[in-house]
């Protein structure tokens, strides 16, 4: 399981944090109260847990991998395995053996990651105690890096402050960067700042410092042509603002057709937010295997054919019927007069549509809540379409 994402923020920076922080209170606080009163969805396959719910706490070893998703998560007993966690507020102050894969609006690491740690948040913290065995991603608003990293540092963030030791090289895009006395860099600091790096005399960086052209100066080095915020050719970002508008396409035929269906949607995410997310990511792991079992066993594979037809189909279907829940209660918080109507409603859920695509565009954090979302809008498919057989039957 691996998580990458390379390149600078861009000058649009604020529009990406307005556009998160909105996405993120949508995800995690507009989903309502009844969310965070649900109890957590727990399930174990194996060694492997999974759980979601408005307030989880992890106080059973987990002898697999963590898959965690909610408002608020505590993760108190060891991991054996990875970890995957996405929240409100997360705070981990025990050891994962292996690696740690955590978003949301406060990340707090206070034990040991066993290899490598990818986080990103409104506000990320590695605690005076904790211990990354591999190399660390870690973007926020506000990073502070108090423990100590064996291998390499990439770091994304309005400020930025380090105050341990770093086994390797350090990479660091922020506003501001400051080296506290009990920093200890092993390998080279190099940076992209408006501003010069505040160093305290105690500091130690083996390697050197080096301040990079930043990606708005202006400079020659900096004015290829290439995408605004990740470093991707010029065509590559406009495929993907077709795509983007695909999907507006999309939702609207949806909401023009199914109005009654996409209000309950909307519904689902609201109320039962947490078992959305583990039904999304039950349907999204379960399928291809089921799909593979039927190609294995032969006179199965037009059924296999068909499970992929549908599976691949069902993606997209699922990404925007989020847009559209989450544009749902954005329209019914703020203008609730309008929310039953089709224009409103197809205006609502294209904004969310593009929101979403403007936060992908964020390092580490952008391809988390796009993965949020998929699995929320899957859920929510799901549960909305029990209730209708439910209801028939």
């Amino acid at each position: 399981m691996t998580f990458s994402c390379r390149g600078p923020w861009g000058e649009s920076k604020k529009m990406w944090r307005a556009a998160n922080a909105w996405i993120l209170g949508l995800l995690v606080g507009a989903v309502g109260p009844a969310a965070a009163a649900e109890a957590p969805a727990e399930q174990r396959l194996g060694g492997d847990l999974f759980i979601a719910g408005g307030a989880v706490t992890v106080d059973q070893p987990v002898s697999g991998d963590l898959i965690a998703m909610g408002g608020s998560i505590d993760v108190d007993a060891p991991v054996a395995g990875d970890a995957v966690v996405a929240g409100g507020k997360l705070r981990f102050g025990v050891d994962v053996a292996g690696s740690l894969y955590a978003a949301g609006g406060r990340v707090t690491v206070a034990g040991k990651v066993g290899r490598n740690l990818r986080t990103a948040g409104g506000q990320t913290e590695l605690g005076p105690k904790s211990e990354v065995g591999g190399n660390l991603s870690i973007a926020g608003g506000q990073v502070r890096l108090l423990g100590a990293v064996r291998g390499e540092v990439q770091a994304a963030g309005g400020r930025v402050r380090i105050d341990g030791p770093v086994g390797g090289d350090v990479l660091v895009t922020s506003g501001q960067l400051e080296l506290g006395p009990g920093a200890r860099i092993a390998g080279k600091l190099r940076y992209r700042s408006r501003e010069p790096i505040t160093q305290d005399p105690a500091a130690q960086v083996a390697g050197g410092v080096e301040m990079l052209v930043p990606a708005w100066s202006g400079d020659a080095r900096a004015s290829e042509p290439r995408g605004e915020h990740t470093g991707a050719p010029v065509w590559a970002s406009g495929i993907a603002w077709m795509w983007t508008l695909g999907l507006v396409v999309l939702a609207a035929a949806l909401i023009a057709l199914l109005p009654g269906f996409y209000a309950g949607v909307a519904n689902a995410l609201r109320d039962r937010f947490g078992l959305s997310l583990l039904l999304g990511f039950v349907v999204l792991v379960c399928v291809p295997f089921a799909a593979l079992f039927a190609f294995v066993t032969l006179i199965g594979i037009p059924l296999g054919l068909l499970l992929t037809a549908l599976y691949l189909a069902l993606l997209p279907v699922a990404y925007v019927s989020a847009g559209i829940g989450l544009g749902e209660l954005g329209l019914r918080r703020l203008r609730p007069a309008s929310a039953q109507t089709t224009g409103w409603r197809i205006a609502a859920a294209a904004f969310a549509l593009v929101l979403l695509a403007l936060a992908g565009w964020i390092p580490w954090l952008g391809g988390m809540v796009a993965f949020a979302a998929l699995l929320a809008g899957l859920g929510a498919l799901l549960l909305q379409t029990r209730r209708l057989f439910t209801r028939a039957a």
